[in-house]
């Protein structure tokens, strides 16, 4: 196997002398470029020459030609030449997750966060690289990863499963939302005490889908001392917020959709010591990818830049 694996870097260096010859016209002249003295140089391409069973190049007064061999033989070859040095380009490309395809799921909130900063930024860093964008729930996520459909999530806490791991990356207030008209609103445009909603209908999205924002949001609401009468439920942000601007209910979520604008729906603080919601990084444990390293950076950089805005 040992000697199979020289004679092959052999050829190949056998190929790429005599495509420097060709295109120098000089053997001395190749051989300068390629620093290697000029004899063993033609003993190369005599080999060369024996190995592919025909002559490829004439010597005479006026320097090196290719025969109509070699002419046919120059063209061929310095394609191969060509499509090995890309691959192997892309082989370190991939190796410095230059470049490649990335498989990314999100939460809704994130796209109203930090998904924007994280992906303008990493574009610049990195355009030679394919990212793909899948919204999904915390849960649907858990799944894909461990299709490994996903090379990464960006998912809501709590989340402890085997063989998975939560970074965390920040946290949100919580915030109220609620339809322009609702009385509650009429109050100025400060903070809103939550104990004024305990007759409210609340819209949540179902505990399997999102335990932390449901469970944050009962025990605020059993704090001011209420249990929220539950009304509709919704998996995605962008429906809770539709069905506020309905008047169907009030909700409480992240303080990033306030990036959601839509006719009929305010958003106000809650009065008090900020609930938080808390965003992270999930992936598979003990893996290792130089892609998916760098969008990591990314997103941490523009968790930053949040968290000091």
């Amino acid at each position: 196997m040992a000697a199979l694996y020289a004679k092959r870097i052999m050829e190949l260096r056998q190929l790429r002398y005599f495509v420097s010859i060709a295109e120098q016209g000089s053997f001395s002249r190749a051989a300068e470029r390629l620093h290697i003295s000029q004899p063993p140089l033609s003993t190369q391409i005599k080999a060369l020459e024996d190995e592919v069973g025909a002559r490829l190049l004439e010597r005479s007064n006026r320097g090196v030609t290719l025969t109509a061999a070699g002419a046919a033989f120059f063209e061929d070859i310095r394609s191969v030449l060509a499509q090995l040095e890309h691959a192997v380009e892309r082989v370190r490309q991939a190796e410095r997750g230059d470049a490649g395809t990335l498989s990314i799921g999100f939460v809704s909130i994130a796209d109203f966060g930090i998904l924007p900063p994280t992906l303008k930024s990493f574009r610049a860093r990195y355009p030679r690289v394919d990212v793909q964008l899948h919204e999904l729930t915390t849960d649907a996520q858990i799944r894909e990863l461990r299709a490994a459909e996903l090379d990464l999530s960006i998912g809501l806490a709590p989340v402890d499963e085997p063989g998975l791991t939560f970074t965390p990356l920040l946290q949100e207030p919580l915030m109220l939302a609620a339809p322009t008209a609702h009385p509650v609103l009429r109050e100025g445009s400060g903070a809103v005490d939550l104990r004024a909603l305990a007759k409210e209908p609340f819209i949540v999205p179902p505990r399997n889908i999102g335990p932390g924002l449901y469970d944050l949001t009962l025990s605020l609401c059993q704090a001011s001392g209420f249990a929220p009468r539950i009304t509709q439920h919704a998996r995605q942000m962008q429906t809770v917020i539709g069905l506020v601007s309905c008047g169907m209910g009030v909700a409480l979520v992240p303080a990033s959709l306030r990036q959601l604008k839509r006719p009929g729906v305010q958003y106000r603080p809650l009065l008090g010591q900020p609930a938080n919601i808390e965003l992270g990084i999930l992936q598979l444990s003990q893996t290792s990818n130089p892609l998916r390293e760098n969008f990591i950076r990314a997103l941490q950089e523009a968790a930053q830049g949040l968290a000091q805005t």
